[in-house]
C-alpha cells in the first residue's frame, strides 16, 4: 500500500472517531456579495453551545478534548440564509452567508391577528412569567474598549509666585496628557445570577493599556507634591477659587507625613486592593451592564415604563432560532422620549428575543460656570435566549456609550498663613483651564452556556478574589488560546504601546 494511501485512510479514521485533543476552530463569517464581515452572527456548534462573530465577523470556539465532534455548525444572521457548515469548512480563512430578503411579510397562521398596541401590552403582561429570576450559571466573556480623544489641554498660565511652579511645568503636564488613549480590558468567566444578585468566578482576564502614560502622571505628581513641601509652610492653608467658588484646604492635611502606623494600614489597604480590584470590578461592571436591559426599572431605555412617550410600527414577521417573532419598530412621539429601534417579538409567548435602539437626541446636556456635560451616545443591541425552564436570559450585549466633557474657567491657588506678621498672602498660583475630551466606551457581553442551578448551589458558591489581570503592552493571540471569546477586531490586535 502506498504512502499516500496510508495517509488518506489515516485522514479518514481521524475523521470518524471523538476528538482526543483540545481543538480551535477560527474562522471570519463574510457576506458572499460584498466579502465584508457579518457582525454578531450566532455560530451554533452544539445543542446549548455558541458563540457570537465580532463586529468585523470574525469567530473562534474550542472544542474540548473527549467530546464528539458536531456533524455541522449551524451559522444565522438577521438578513442572510441560515446554513450549516461542515467543520473542515470552518478552518478556511472566509465563510460566506448568502444575503436574502428580509421576509418581513413572511406568511403566519394566527387565531386572532393583533393590531401593534395589543402585542407591545401583551409583552409588558408576560414579562414576570418571561424574564428568567431563577439561579443560573452562565460562562460568559466581556470585553470592555475605551477611547478618550482630548481635542484640548490648556492651563493657561497667568502667574506663580513658586519659582518651580512655572509655565514650563504646566506645558509638560499638559504635553503629558495622551490625546488618544486607548484601554481594553477582557475577563472570561462564570456568572452565578440569582435575580439582581451576582457572584463571579474568573478564569483568566488581560490588560491591555499604555503604563507609560499612567508612569509620567504619577512622576509629575511626585515632582508637583516636592515643589509644595520646599516651598509652602506646614501652617498654611491654601485656599482654591475656580470662578465664584472658594475652598480652604489645610496644608498639614496634605503634606504631612504618615506615622508607621498609618503607612502600614495604607500598605494593607492597598494589598486587599490589589487582590480584589478585579473580580469586584467585573461585578460592578455586569452589574451596570444588565441594569440597563429594557425590562429593569433604572434603565436609560425607559421603553417598558414610559410606553406612553412611544408609537410602534408593526414592519412585518421574520424567524430567530426556528421561533416566529413580530418585527415591531419604535420611536418617540415628537420629541418626548429618546430613542428608536426595532423589537423583535415571540409570536407565542410576547418575550423579546432580541432588540437593537440608539438614542434620537442627547441624554444629559449640562452646562454651568464653565463645565459642560454631554452624553451624546447610547447605542447598542441585546439578544436573549430561551432556557430549559421556559423563561428568557441574555446571551449577547453590546452597548456603545459617547459623552463630551469641558472645563473652561479660571483657577487661582493662594497660600494663606495667619501666624506670619504683616502680609498673610504667601504664595499664589493663577490659570486659566481650557480642557476638552470626548470619551467612548464600548461593552460586549457573551455567554456561550447556561446551567441552571438551585438554590443551596447559588448560596454556597464562595468567590476567589485573588485572580488577576495580566497586563499586555500588546495584543497578544496566544493569551487566550484554548479558550472559547469573542475573537478580538483589528484595533485590538494591532495595540501595541510604542518603545
Amino acid at each position: 500500500m502506498s504512502f499516500h494511501k496510508i495517509l488518506t485512510l489515516c485522514s479518514l479514521f481521524i475523521l470518524m472517531v471523538p476528538s482526543l485533543s483540545a481543538q480551535t476552530i477560527s474562522s471570519r463569517l463574510v457576506d458572499a456579495k460584498t466579502k465584508k464581515g457579518i457582525p454578531y452572527a450566532t455560530v451554533q456548534y452544539g445543542e446549548h453551545q455558541g458563540v457570537i462573530t465580532n463586529d468585523e465577523g470574525r469567530f473562534s470556539f474550542v472544542l474540548e478534548a473527549g467530546t464528539t465532534l458536531p456533524d455541522s455548525i449551524h451559522i444565522s444572521s438577521m438578513g442572510y440564509e441560515k446554513k450549516g457548515f461542515a467543520l473542515q469548512q470552518l478552518q478556511d480563512s472566509l465563510v460566506m452567508l448568502t444575503p436574502k430578503a428580509i421576509e418581513l411579510s413572511g406568511v403566519y397562521l394566527f387565531d386572532k391577528e393583533l393590531e401593534v398596541d395589543d402585542i407591545i401590552e401583551k409583552m409588558k403582561e408576560r414579562l414576570p412569567q418571561n424574564i428568567n429570576n431563577d439561579p443560573v450559571k452562565q460562562r460568559f466573556f466581556l470585553r470592555r474598549s475605551e477611547f478618550a480623544t482630548i481635542t484640548k489641554v490648556d492651563f493657561g498660565f497667568e502667574k506663580s509666585t513658586i519659582k518651580e511652579l512655572d509655565k514650563e511645568l504646566m506645558d509638560s503636564i499638559a504635553r503629558s496628557v495622551p490625546k488618544n488613549a486607548h484601554h481594553y480590558t477582557e475577563s472570561l468567566g462564570d456568572l452565578y445570577k440569582k435575580g439582581t444578585d451576582y457572584k463571579l468566578a474568573i478564569v483568566k482576564a488581560a490588560d491591555l493599556y499604555d503604563k507609560n502614560n499612567v508612569g509620567s502622571f504619577e512622576d509629575l505628581g511626585k515632582r508637583m507634591e516636592a515643589i509644595f513641601k520646599k516651598n509652602i509652610k506646614p501652617d498654611s492653608y491654601l485656599k482654591i477659587k475656580s470662578g465664584i467658588f472658594s475652598q480652604k484646604v489645610q496644608v498639614d492635611s496634605i503634606l504631612d507625613e504618615m506615622d508607621e502606623e498609618q503607612a502600614q494600614e495604607v500598605k494593607q489597604r492597598i494589598k486587599k486592593d490589589s487582590t480584589s480590584g478585579l473580580l469586584d470590578s467585573q461585578r460592578h461592571t455586569i452589574k451596570d451592564l444588565l441594569a440597563e436591559l429594557y425590562y429593569r426599572e433604572d434603565s436609560k431605555l425607559d421603553l417598558i415604563e414610559k410606553t406612553n412617550r412611544y408609537d410602534f410600527k408593526l414592519v412585518g414577521y421574520a424567524d430567530i432560532d426556528g421561533m416566529g417573532v413580530y418585527v415591531v419598530d419604535f420611536f418617540p412621539k415628537r420629541s418626548s422620549a429618546d430613542f428608536k429601534g426595532r423589537l423583535y417579538i415571540n409570536i407565542e409567548d410576547f418575550a423579546v428575543m432580541r432588540m437593537d435602539f440608539e438614542n434620537t437626541d442627547r441624554l444629559r446636556n449640562f452646562r454651568l460656570l464653565g463645565i459642560t456635560y454631554r452624553e451624546v451616545l447610547y447605542k447598542g443591541t441585546a439578544r436573549f435566549a430561551q432556557l430549559p425552564n421556559g423563561r428568557y436570559d441574555l446571551k449577547f450585549m453590546d452597548l456603545t456609550l459617547g459623552n463630551y466633557f469641558a472645563v473652561d474657567r479660571p483657577l487661582k491657588v493662594v497660600e494663606k498663613n495667619k501666624h506670619v506678621k504683616g502680609r498673610r498672602k504667601q504664595n499664589e498660583l493663577e490659570l486659566n483651564i481650557d480642557f476638552r475630551m470626548s470619551p467612548t466606551e464600548k461593552w460586549e457581553l457573551v455567554v456561550f452556556g447556561q446551567d441552571l442551578l438551585d438554590e443551596p448551589q447559588f448560596a454556597n458558591f464562595k468567590e476567589d478574589k485573588t485572580v488577576r489581570a495580566t497586563y499586555m503592552p500588546r495584543y497578544d493571540p496566544e493569551f487566550w488560546r484554548g479558550h472559547t471569546i469573542m475573537e478580538p477586531n483589528q484595533a485590538i490586535r494591532e495595540f501595541t504601546v510604542e518603545d
